[in-house]
């Protein structure tokens, strides 16, 4: 029988070194509040549920992730009186009885399921406390994980630790894991007789240790465990974030000529034999099919590129723009909710927003649907096979029918039958020798200016 899991993510910090009014862990990384991230990385390892602790004043906290964390408790604390005191807010998630409790923090964003399914499989085997721990260049500063054959004995703060101990690299990365059954003893049994007058979770090890438990720590990657407290952590995290993802995609089998210039959303879906050209940005829900080409300094969101298709040099596609099967949109070419149909053509120098293109239909430079009258969105139809012109404008709503024509310069207000010719343009008048007279014209009127 699998084992119940919670979820205990802390996100009560105010995280003022942000300089920012969005509370700390709502600051995103790949579009996602960071606490998502790491509710994610929980559930991954097979976490049923969540529960977050927020801060006094969390109303925002609580209503942004509600729409982001399926199902969801949460709880305040009301004083900030340390980590242990933080878990206990959520003693009435806790009491529902869990085989185990993982509790993690919502600035740590980058920490990966593997890391928490580890963790998992040490309470499994029988411990009572895990606490992940790490091994940075530089471990001045942090708490140390003292281990006695292969039990982690306790966890000394830097200030309070033994030159012997000092030396030691193996350190606490604030994320533990515990048996369900256990916690509430033990985090109730942790005092606040330091200092800060604080309750410490750190103080657990101790506390299981003395009830008889085993105590084990793990090892992550530095960067699984890296905090975010300022703008330039969140940088340096977004960072580590799309270096990851750009090599599961290319390990995937996606070609990226210039990886490092290629820009990630949270929910990006790439399929392999797709060829991304340096400086793509892909923004939220994007999907791309086998055989797309993303040419350069294109932006996407919003989108699903259909086998086949090419999109860009200089493309932007925006919320629901769909191309199907070797469909083209091309450079300096904006589409915007509209169905781009198989093989048809949007090249270059055009807007495509509320509309459906039939395939194989080809649509000239500088084309434009015009589809918003000021106060309602319409919609432009182009059937299968039908040539539109450049610097042709398409009022909507209107149909343009198969295999039907739109002269270049038209500006089309009514329906295009099937195979019809559309000319919607003022026929062309020559006047001989006015080009000089103009000319003279122009001339003397900027002479009189200057006078």
């Amino acid at each position: 029988m699998a084992r119940s899991c919670l979820t205990i993510i802390l996100a009560a910090g105010q995280g003022t070194r942000m300089k920012s009014a969005l509370p700390k862990v709502l600051h995103p990384v790949a579009g996602l509040p960071m606490a998502a991230h790491v509710a994610d990385a929980a559930a991954a390892a097979g976490s049923e549920a969540v529960a977050v602790v927020v801060g006094h004043g969390g109303d925002q906290v609580r209503s942004v992730l509600e729409g982001v964390l399926r199902d969801a408790s949460f709880h305040e604390q009301t004083e900030q009186l340390g980590t242990a005191h933080a878990v206990l807010a959520a003693r009435e998630a806790l009491e529902k009885g869990y085989d185990d409790v993982l509790v993690m923090f919502g600035d740590t964003p980058l920490v990966r399921p593997e890391v928490m399914q580890q963790a998992r499989d040490r309470l499994a085997a029988g411990a009572s406390v895990v606490v992940v721990g790490f091994r940075p260049d530089d471990p001045t500063g942090y708490g140390r994980l003292v281990e006695q054959d292969g039990a982690l004995v306790a966890i000394r703060e830097h200030r309070d630790a033994s030159d012997e101990e000092k030396a030691i690299s193996f350190c606490n990365g604030g994320i533990m894991a515990f048996s369900g059954i256990e916690i509430l003893p033990i985090l109730d049994a942790v005092k606040n007789d330091n200092a800060k007058g604080e309750y410490y979770m750190t103080d657990a090890v101790e506390i299981a240790r003395g009830r008889g438990g085993q105590v084990v720590a793990i090892e992550a990657p530095v960067e699984d465990v890296v905090g975010v407290n300022t703008r330039i952590d969140l940088a340096a995290v977004e960072a580590l974030w799309q270096a990851r993802a750009r090599e599961r995609f290319l390990s995937q089998g996606v070609t990226m000529t210039a990886p490092d210039t290629v820009f990630f959303h949270h929910d990006t879906a790439i399929d392999p034999d797709v060829t991304i050209e340096p400086n793509v940005v892909f923004g939220p829900g994007v999907t791309v099919r086998t055989g797309a080409r993303i040419r350069s300094f294109s932006h996407l969101e919003g989108a699903i590129v259909g086998e086949g298709a090419e999109v860009g040099p200089f493309a932007r596609l925006r919320p629901g723009a769909h191309l199907a099967h070797k469909a083209k949109v091309g450079n300096f070419c904006e589409v915007k909710k509209a169905e781009i149909g198989e093989g048809a053509k949007v090249n270059h120098l055009t807007y495509v927003g509320d509309a459906t293109i039939g395939a194989h239909a080809n649509i000239g430079a500088g084309t434009i649907t015009c589809n918003y009258d000021g106060f309602n969105k319409h919609l432009t139809e182009i059937g299968a096979n039908a040539f539109i012109g450049s610097n042709s404008a398409l009022v909507a709503p209107v149909r343009i029918g198969d295999s039907a024509y739109v002269a270049s310069g038209s500006v089309v207000t009514v329906d295009v039958p099937d195979d019809a010719v559309a000319f919607g343009r003022a026929r062309q008048e020559n006047k001989p020798d006015m080009a000089s007279k103009l000319r003279a014209r122009f001339k003397a009127e900027k002479d009189a200016k200057k006078g």
